[in-house]
C-alpha cells in the first residue's frame, strides 16, 4: 500500500510518468505516420506525434518537456546533432505556444475528458489549428532557409499541393490523435478510468440501439474497409477505388448520431489509420495522382471533423434530453420525485401500495415561519423514512402539505405499521425548536395501470383526515372507496350550487325573534339556500362545504349587504330594528373585513348599533390576533359582538379572557334540560354569574316551554330565543307584522 501511495504521489513528476511515456510511445505513434512522394518531394498523409506531445503537455505541463526532448533526440540521433536540434526546435515552438495559449484561455478544468461541448472551440483552435499551422510555417521556413533535408522543389512557402496535403495531414492527425492519446494516457495514469470510460461509452448510446443494429453497422464498416484495402487490378470495379471512401461518410455519420463520441473515436481513429496507410490500394496511379491524393487527404480531414463533431453534438443532445426527462420527474423546489414520477413508477409495477401522509399543521407553520419550513420538513421526512424503503421505492412530493409513498406489496401490512411507527417518531427541529405536527396516514392497494390517480389521491387525502382522529393508518378499501367518491362528489356539487347561489342570489334570509326581558327585542338572521326546484336547504348541509372551499367570507358579505339593504329599504316601517348576523372564522381573520362593513354601513345609511355580529365559540380561529383586532374594530365602529353557542368549545372560559364581547349566548344543550337537570342548572347559573362579572348580557337559546322561560328569567338571563318566543320566518315578513 505504501508503494501505491508513493506512486500516486510522484507519478506526475518530470522524472516519473512524463519521462517514461513519451520515449516509449513515440516509436509506436510513428508507426501510424504515413508519407508519400509527390513530384520528388516527401509529403505527409497522416502525422500523429504532434498529437501525442500536445496531450502530454495537457496532462503534465512543463514536466512533459524532458520526455519530449529525449524521445526526439533518441529518434533522430543517427542523423546528427544539427538535425536533432532542428527537429526539437521545430516541434517545441508550436507545442509550447499552443499549450501556453490553451492554458491562458482555459484556466479551469483544462484536463476534462474529450467529448464535451464546453471547451470544444478552445481545443479545436489551440490543440488542432494552432500547432498544425505553426508547425507548417516552421517547416516551410526551414525549407526556405535550406535547413530541412526535405527540399521543396515547388519553392519556399509555396501554396502548392504538397503544402496543402501536409497541412491537412497535420490537422487530421491532431483531430483524431489528441482525443485518442488522451484516453490512452489517462488510463495509464488511472487504470480504473477504463471502467468509467466504458460505462460512459455505454451511457452515450441511444436508448433505442439494439445489438442487431450495432452488428449490422459494424458489418457494413468491415465490408467497406475490405473493399478499400483490396489491391487494385485489371478486374477491379468502382467499389475498389476512392468512390468507396465516400460511402464511408454516411455510414459513420449514422454511427455518430446513434453511438456517441467515445465509441466513434474508438472506431474511427484505427479505421482512419488503416485507410490512410494503405491509400495506394484505392488511389490508382494516374497523371492527376497528386490532385486525387489532395482530394483524399481533404476527405480524411473533413470526414474526421464531421464524424467527431456530429458525435459530440448528438451525444450532447441526448444528454440534454435525458437531463430534461430526469428533471421532469423531480420537483424543482424540494428536489423530490413528483407526481409524474409516481405515475411512472405505478405503470412499471403490476401491484403497488400507496401510502398517503397528510400534515395539515404544516400550513399554519408555513404561514408563521415561511415556506422554507414546509420544504425542509418534507425533505427531512423523506430522509427519515428512506431506511425503511427499498431501492425502487421512494417518497413523492405533492403540492401543499402532503406526501405519498409507493411501496411494493411484499409484507406490506407489516411495513405499513413500521412506517407509521417511524412517522410518529419523527422530530423536526426548526430554529432549535422541536416540532412534531400530527400526521394522517392512509393507504390503498392499486393495480397497474392506474387511470384515475388524481381522484385516488383525493380519496386518500379524505381518509388521511380520518386517520388524524383515529391515530392509526386507515385503509381506503376498508373504509369504502365508493363512499368516499360519493362524499367528494357531493361536496363538489354543493360547492357549485353555492357559487351559483352567490351569483344569482338564491339564498333566503330568515329572521328569528330574540325577546328581551326588558322589552328590547332584536332578530337573528338565519341563512337558507333555495334550489331551482324551490327546495330549501338548511345551513348544516352547505356551510361546512363553504368553509372547506373558502366561500364562507363571500357568504358573510352577501348576508351583511342584503340585511343592510333591507334595513335601508324599510327604514320607516322598521325604525331602530336590530339584527344579529353570524360570522365565520375566515371573515374574522380577514384584515379588511371591518373596513368593508363600514363602507356598507355608509352606503345604506344604517347605524352601527343596529348590527350585532355573532361568532361561534366552538369554531377554531386560524389567526386569533387578527380576529381580536377585527372584533375590536367592529366594536369601535359601534357594532356589538356576541359569542354564540357558549360552553361547547374546547376552551370556553379561556376564550372570554382574549375576546371582548357584549353578549353571551348560552348553548341550547344546557338550556333545554335546565328544569330537569340540576347540573345543567348550575352550569347556566355559573355562566350567568361570569357574564355579570364581565358586564355582558346573556341570551338563552332553545326556550321551548314556559318552565324553561321562567327558570331562565329567574337566573337573570336578559334575552330569550326559541320556538316559544318565535319561529324563523322570512325576513320580508317583518314588514307585514
Amino acid at each position: 500500500m505504501s508503494l501505491i501511495r508513493s506512486y500516486n504521489r510522484y507519478k506526475d513528476r518530470w522524472w516519473a510518468l512524463p519521462l517514461i511515456i513519451t520515449p516509449v510511445f513515440y516509436p509506436l505513434v510513428n508507426l501510424a505516420n504515413t508519407f508519400t512522394i509527390i513530384s520528388g518531394q516527401e509529403v505527409m498523409l497522416y502525422y500523429l506525434p504532434m498529437a501525442l506531445f500536445t496531450t502530454m503537455m495537457t496532462f503534465f505541463g512543463w514536466a512533459a518537456l524532458p520526455g519530449v526532448i529525449i524521445a526526439l533526440t533518441w529518434h533522430y540521433a543517427s542523423a546528427g546533432p544539427f538535425v536533432v536540434v532542428e527537429r526539437c526546435v521545430h516541434m517545441l515552438i508550436p507545442l509550447l505556444l499552443s499549450w501556453f495559449g490553451y492554458r491562458l484561455f482555459v484556466a479551469r478544468r483544462h484536463q476534462i475528458a474529450y467529448g464535451s461541448t464546453r471547451q470544444m472551440t478552445q481545443r479545436v483552435f489551440w490543440q488542432v489549428l494552432s500547432p498544425a499551422t505553426l508547425y507548417l510555417i516552421l517547416l516551410e521556413l526551414g525549407v526556405w532557409l535550406n535547413l530541412d533535408v526535405a527540399v521543396n522543389e515547388g519553392g519556399a512557402l509555396a501554396l502548392n499541393v504538397p503544402t496543402l496535403i501536409n497541412y491537412q495531414a497535420l490537422l487530421v492527425g491532431a483531430i483524431t490523435g489528441v482525443p485518442f492519446s488522451y484516453l490512452v494516457i489517462r488510463i495509464l495514469r488511472h487504470p480504473r478510468y477504463a471502467i468509467a470510460w466504458f460505462s460512459q461509452l455505454r451511457a452515450e448510446f441511444d436508448r433505442k440501439v439494439t445489438r442487431i443494429e450495432l452488428l449490422i453497422w459494424l458489418g457494413i464498416i468491415t465490408a467497406i474497409l475490405l473493399l478499400l484495402l483490396r489491391p487494385l487490378n485489371n478486374n477491379s470495379s468502382i467499389f475498389s477505388t476512392n468512390y468507396t471512401l465516400s460511402l464511408l461518410l454516411p455510414v459513420m455519420l449514422w454511427g455518430s448520431m446513434r453511438y456517441g463520441f467515445r465509441f466513434m473515436l474508438f472506431i474511427w481513429t484505427p479505421l482512419l489509420v488503416l485507410s490512410v496507410h494503405f491509400y495506394y490500394h484505392y488511389l490508382p496511379n494516374s497523371p492527376t495522382w497528386d490532385v486525387q491524393l489532395a482530394i483524399a487527404s481533404s476527405s480524411y480531414l473533413v470526414f474526421s471533423f464531421m464524424i467527431l463533431a456530429m458525435a459530440i453534438m448528438a451525444t450532447r443532445q441526448r444528454q440534454v434530453h435525458d437531463r430534461a426527462r430526469r428533471l421532469a420527474y423531480i420537483d424543482p423546489v424540494t428536489h423530490m420525485p413528483n407526481l409524474r414520477a409516481l405515475s411512472r413508477s405505478l405503470a412499471d409495477t403490476p401491484w403497488s401500495v400507496l401510502c398517503f401522509l397528510r400534515v395539515p399543521e404544516l400550513e399554519l407553520l408555513g404561514r408563521n415561519y415561511g415556506v422554507w419550513l414546509r420544504i425542509q420538513y418534507k425533505q427531512h421526512m423523506a430522509d427519515w423514512l428512506k431506511p425503511l424503503l427499498s431501492a425502487e421505492e421512494s417518497v413523492h412530493q405533492l403540492s401543499g402539505h402532503d406526501l405519498v409513498i409507493r411501496l411494493n406489496t411484499q409484507s406490506h401490512q407489516t411495513r405499513i405499521e413500521a412506517l407509521d411507527a417511524r412517522v410518529k417518531q419523527f422530530r423536526f427541529v426548526w430554529d432549535e425548536m422541536p416540532l412534531q405536527p400530527q400526521v394522517g396516514f392512509s393507504y390503498c392497494y392499486v393495480r397497474s395501470p392506474v387511470k384515475h390517480l388524481y381522484m385516488l389521491l383525493g380519496e386518500l387525502s379524505t381518509i388521511a383526515d380520518l386517520s388524524l382522529a383515529t391515530h392509526h393508518p386507515e385503509s381506503l378499501q376498508n373504509r369504502g372507496a365508493a363512499n368516499v367518491q360519493r362524499g367528494v362528489k357531493s361536496k363538489v356539487e354543493m360547492m357549485n350550487r353555492l357559487q351559483l347561489a352567490l351569483e344569482q342570489d338564491h339564498f333566503v334570509l330568515m329572521a328569528q325573534r330574540i325577546q328581551g326581558v326588558r322589552g328590547d327585542d332584536y332578530h337573528e338572521i338565519l341563512l337558507r339556500m333555495r334550489e331551482e326546484s324551490g327546495e330549501i336547504i338548511k345551513p348544516d348541509l352547505f356551510l361546512p362545504v363553504a368553509h372547506e372551499f373558502g366561500l364562507s367570507s363571500r357568504i358573510d358579505l352577501w348576508v351583511t349587504e342584503h340585511v343592510l339593504r333591507f334595513m335601508a329599504q324599510h327604514h320607516e316601517a322598521l325604525p331602530g330594528q336590530r339584527f344579529a348576523i353570524n360570522l365565520s372564522p375566515s371573515s374574522l381573520c380577514r384584515t379588511h373585513f371591518a373596513e368593508e362593513v363600514l363602507n356598507l354601513l355608509e352606503r345604506y345609511g344604517v347605524e352601527p348599533w343596529q348590527l350585532i355580529f355573532e361568532i361561534t365559540e366552538s369554531n377554531a380561529l386560524p389567526s386569533l390576533a387578527q380576529a381580536i383586532n377585527t372584533l375590536s374594530q367592529l366594536q369601535q365602529m359601534g357594532c356589538r359582538v356576541a359569542i354564540d353557542d357558549f360552553g361547547t368549545g374546547y376552551a370556553s372560559y379561556a376564550r372570554l379572557k382574549t375576546v371582548s364581547a357584549d353578549i353571551l349566548k348560552i348553548d341550547g344543550s344546557f338550556i333545554r334540560n335546565i328544569v330537569a337537570s340540576s347540573l345543567d342548572y348550575q352550569i347556566v347559573a355559573s355562566i350567568c354569574h361570569l357574564a355579570r362579572m364581565k358586564k355582558m348580557q346573556v341570551v338563552a337559546e332553545y326556550v321551548e316551554s314556559e318552565e324553561i322561560r321562567s327558570a331562565a328569567v329567574a337566573l337573570g338571563i336578559d334575552y330569550l330565543q326559541g320556538y316559544l318566543i318565535g319561529k324563523p320566518a322570512p325576513l320580508a315578513a317583518l314588514v307585514e307584522e
